[in-house]
């Protein structure tokens, strides 16, 4: 379950993906799987040998990506998330969910 999103981030983020560019989406979650955990980040593109790719620089494998249709993605959780996060300059996203 999501939570602490704008529309407008949602949208941006769909249309990026489905440009083929790497796109991040952070934001406030819920899943009972994984209680301990508060925050996600979606990375996610269309094109998937470019996701790959994109991911091997950090160790993550192909076959965590969620391979959904329309927004192939990877998910990161935990320490994961916030190293990724900081290599990629993505302050505000640390910032704001207080990473």
């Amino acid at each position: 379950m999501a939570f602490g999103l704008r529309r407008h981030e949602v949208d941006e983020w769909k249309r990026r993906v489905k440009a083929g560019e790497i796109a991040f989406l952070t934001h406030y979650w819920y899943d009972n799987r994984f209680p301990d955990v508060k925050t996600v980040t979606k990375v996610g593109c269309m094109n998937l040998q470019k996701l790959k790719r994109w991911g091997s620089q950090y160790g993550l494998k192909p076959e965590w990506i969620h391979n959904d249709p329309r927004f192939p993605h990877f998910d990161l959780m935990g320490d994961t998330q916030k190293e990724i996060l900081n290599h990629e300059g993505l302050y505000e996203h640390i910032n704001r969910f207080d990473l």
